[in-house]
């Protein structure tokens, strides 16, 4: 795929011509004429790069880069501007905006300021921007997962420490392998062990190796996965889960970069480079002293968190289907897709179990159809749990509007001029609105109260 460009100005003929030598250049165009239409636009489809002027109707340019970048601080931005607001360009460009052109511009110091910051918000270790197959194993079309993805393929380049946080289920390993895929270290192993599945007397072993004869049933030399990574990537999933016993030698392993199998006397020098995941609160933990605060630094260098499925619903029909093409070659099966009110069911669950949830149902229907389409019937039994009520517009603010006042009684007492006065609304307003749902102040107040 070709870059994705996303130009904002509130001139047609421009955006037109732009759009053209741009598209020319082989860039992917998309425009708004607003800085609340280029917000939209990034919810949607999260592009490469932001072209904008600097006056715009309503929110300005300036006002869109601040927006832009408190969501996203990789996305690049280069600012148009005319003449009188070249000192606010400039100011600007100090807090993080690539680069600004003075109108008219030259069309080759346009193409060269959109190429730089290709280059440099973009790329990963030399890798094209349209070679995707470092994440590949990642289905998704969603805008957050696209802003996750360019942090992470940027974080890759470094050597940092990255621990990914989010709920159990969301596919933190498959993040941490896509990591690894485009960092440098590449050609070397992935190595991967979950710190909540060992034993915490055979942890260490596992980490650090040991010695023949370290203890009973030690009968040969074992290497252990620090050894067993070398030149490339250790995972540490569920960090959280380790012993605190075995989180001080862990620490000087990532200070010393150095490891000592257990019962041997020699120290080994080591070469990895850490990522760690975690679905638990941290920071309780080392309050708690369950949880080293040197470590918890040391490991969280960059820190990267998947957002739930629920928060990502416009992926299940994507994720969905990509399991069931899978799951119906694995079991021989002629499968084309989901009834619409199947897929609508899967689409307004809650999904407690994320990704790895929505797998297992997709399996289950997969294993258990014998129609070309999946029924609604056996996406409710796989599901076992109620939908996600969806509402017309209208219903949902008729719903929110009934709660706001419900809530504003119960914090006033129901005391009907403080309730309109923090409304912003007049009394005989206030009252309209509390007759039209059916909400009476007086219960609302506490026994014995005069009534406003």
């Amino acid at each position: 795929m070709s870059p994705h460009l996303l130009l904002v100005d509130d001139d047609p003929d421009l955006l037109h011509l732009l759009s053209l030598r741009l598209r020319g250049a082989g860039y992917r165009v998309s425009t708004a004429g607003s800085a609340e239409a280029a917000l939209a636009q990034i919810a949607i489809e999260r592009p490469q790069l932001v072209l904008s002027d600097v006056q715009l109707p309503g929110q300005d340019g300036l006002r869109l880069f601040d927006d832009i970048h408190a969501r996203d601080p990789t996305l690049p931005v280069i600012l148009l501007t005319a003449h009188g607001t070249i000192p606010d360009a400039v100011e600007a460009t100090a807090r993080g905006v690539y680069s600004y052109l003075t109108k008219p511009f030259d069309g080759k110091a346009l193409l060269d300021k959109i190429a730089g910051a290709l280059s440099l918000y973009a790329t990963s270790g030399g890798t094209p921007l349209s070679d995707e197959d470092w994440r590949s194993a990642i289905v998704s079309r969603s805008s957050r997962m696209a802003e996750l993805l360019n942090e992470a393929r940027m974080v890759a380049r470094s050597d940092a420490s990255v621990m990914i946080r989010g709920e159990s289920g969301t596919g933190k390993e498959l993040l941490a392998q896509a990591i690894h895929r485009a960092s440098p270290r590449a050609r070397h192993p992935f190595v991967a062990i979950n710190c909540s599945a060992i034993p915490e007397t055979l942890l260490e072993s596992e980490l650090f190796g040991h010695a023949k004869g370290a203890f009973t049933g030690a009968a040969t030399n074992h290497p252990g996965l620090f050894r067993a990574a070398e030149g490339g990537t250790l995972f540490l999933d569920e960090i959280g889960d380790m012993p605190v016993s075995l989180q001080a030698k862990l620490l000087r392993a990532l200070q010393e970069r150095i490891i000592r199998p257990v019962g041997s006397s020699q120290s080994v020098p080591i070469d990895v480079r850490i990522l760690s995941s975690t679905h638990q609160d941290l920071e309780a933990a080392i309050g708690e002293d369950r949880f080293r605060e040197d470590l918890y630094y040391r490991l969280n260098v960059v820190e990267l968190t998947l957002p739930p499925l629920r928060e990502r619903r416009e992926d299940i029909p994507l994720l969905a289907s990509h399991f069931l093409a899978r799951l119906a070659q694995k079991y021989g099966k002629h499968l084309n897709d989901f009834a619409p009110e199947s897929m609508r069911a899967l689409a307004t669950a809650p999904w407690p179990g994320n990704v790895r949830q929505l797998y297992n149902v997709v399996e289950q229907v997969c294993a258990l159809s014998s129609t070309l389409l999946i029924p609604p019937s056996l996406v409710q039994r796989a599901l076992r749990t109620p939908s996600v009520e969806i509402l017309s517009l209208a219903a949902a603010r008729e719903r929110f509007e009934r709660e706001y006042l419900t809530d504003l009684l119960k914090i006033t007492d129901g005391n009907v001029a403080d309730a309109a006065r923090l409304a912003e609304r007049n009394r005989t307003e206030f009252y309209r609105l509390l007759q039209k749902h059916g909400l009476t102040p007086g219960s609302f107040r506490p026994p014995g109260a005069v009534s406003s």
